[in-house]
């Protein structure tokens, strides 16, 4: 069916054109007009015959999050945004310049809180089209998620070998396997998201009773699409890669290996010890990450660093927050004259803290509402009676796009948000769309 395949589509366009937040403008904006229709023939479904029970909860979420993101921009009488935290340089400014104070939004950057909506359009329309329209199978969203991995994989190779010719955006990590992505860090992530979707598809594939000749072909190429994972994330050389595929594997394996009950359980452990270890020895390790231990290379620009002024900016405007996209201004704010240079600061690299920093305790209150409804999801999808391999896949994905925003901002591409939304919706409990056929009449009617 036509329709199973829009969201499918939507997502290879997604993952191709979508895989920079700060270039790659006309794409973006190419992938923001294709999701109007999708979010307007959602809209009229949604008007047309309601919502499932199931899907009320996500539509709730984003719906709050919508509004969370309009509230930023509602203009605000001086009277009340001057007793907001943090605007007295915004008041100082003013009082500078002779100006009266004038009706203000609670963000700082309203132009750039209203590019963040726009954004975030591509996500909507994957998630809408996902819970209203039911335009997608797990299957063929499985299926393109690991052919663009395994493929990005392969442009990585050619732009560490090929030099500079090979890669996609002006604005990118040269040097570095980036795949289909500016940063080097997101092609990892969704290398990351491949791992559990590979496996999905593999559950999927032998579920039918295929013949040995064919599962053996079936294990063959899932075994080979691991394979080029590996080789993806040593070229890739992303520490928080490297670190998340341990776990991300051992609870691939634990989800869709086969094993008895009683060693299912001692392999829980040692999963959770081993991926503990390997996330510490990365921490830890002579690897030159540029979040622990002293910095001796660029320490304006470490992690370390932008963590530790970004939670001191975020202290400065709790509880309300500095408002929608104005992350880069209010951080130049907290910066030292001294460090500073024509290289910035374009995100936290850590979404948790950029997130509180720009909409504070509502934001982060949101934020923890969704890993609630995700965790209360995954235990639904583990105790259910019919395992859904990719509803499993998707519970994983969604737990290593998390971690790995905690040192970095995947979300924040239109590929990778679309990934997101992707998992979300298969998460929720919707359905792909089931044509309604006419049944002929079987009742007699007695002629008078």
């Amino acid at each position: 069916m036509i329709r199973h395949a829009v969201v499918p589509a939507y997502l290879l366009l997604c993952l191709l054109l979508g895989g920079a937040s700060a270039a790659g403008f006309a794409a973006n904006l190419a992938l923001q007009l294709a999701a109007l229709p999708l979010i307007g023939w959602a809209a009229w479904q949604w008007m047309q015959g309601g919502t499932t029970t199931a899907v009320r909860v996500p539509l709730g979420l984003m719906g709050l999050f919508v509004l969370l993101a309009i509230a930023q921009l509602v203009p605000l009488p001086p009277a009340l945004w001057t007793r907001l935290p943090g605007r007295d340089m915004v008041i100082e400014g003013y009082r500078l310049l002779g100006l009266p104070l004038p009706w203000l939004p609670l963000t700082l950057a309203p132009d750039a809180a209203l590019a963040s909506i726009l954004w975030l359009l591509p996500a909507f329309a994957v998630l809408l089209a996902m819970l209203l329209l039911g335009a997608f199978r797990g299957r063929i969203v499985a299926g393109v998620i690991v052919a663009v991995t395994l493929a990005s994989v392969a442009l990585g190779a050619l732009q560490v070998i090929g030099g500079e010719s090979a890669y996609l955006y002006r604005v990118t990590n040269y040097g570095v396997a980036v795949g289909f992505f500016a940063n080097g860090n997101h092609n990892a992530t969704l290398m990351l998201v491949c791992i559990p979707f590979l496996a999905a598809l593999q559950a999927a594939l032998l579920r039918g009773g295929r013949s040995p000749r064919s599962a053996s072909a079936v294990r063959l190429l899932v075994g080979a699409g691991y394979a080029v994972i590996v080789v993806g994330l040593g070229i890739n050389a992303s520490l928080a890669g490297i670190g998340l595929a341990v776990p991300v594997a051992l609870g691939t394996w634990l989800t869709f290996g086969r094993m008895r009950p009683m060693l299912r359980r001692g392999l829980s452990v040692m999963t959770l010890l081993l991926s503990l270890a390997a996330l510490a020895t990365i921490a830890v390790g002579p690897f030159g990450n540029n979040l622990f231990g002293q910095q001796t290379t660029d320490p304006a620009l470490s992690r370390q660093t932008s963590f530790a002024l970004t939670w001191q900016a975020a202290r400065r405007f709790f509880p309300v927050g500095s408002g929608t996209g104005s992350f880069q201004p209010v951080y130049r704010t907290q910066e030292r004259l001294d460090t500073v240079t024509t290289v910035y600061m374009n995100h936290a690299h850590n979404d948790w803290l950029e997130i509180l920093l720009e909409t504070g305790l509502p934001g982060i209150v949101l934020a923890l509402l969704v890993v609630a409804w995700w965790l209360r999801r995954a235990r639904a999808i583990w105790i259910a009676d019919e395992a859904d391999p990719f509803a499993r896949a998707a519970v994983i994905a969604i737990g290593a796009m998390l971690a790995h925003s905690l040192v970095d901002y995947p979300l924040r591409t239109a590929g990778l948000a679309a990934v997101f939304a992707t998992c979300l919706g298969l998460i929720s409990g919707a359905r792909p769309y089931v044509r309604v056929r006419r049944q002929a009449s079987n009742v007699r009617h007695l002629a008078l």
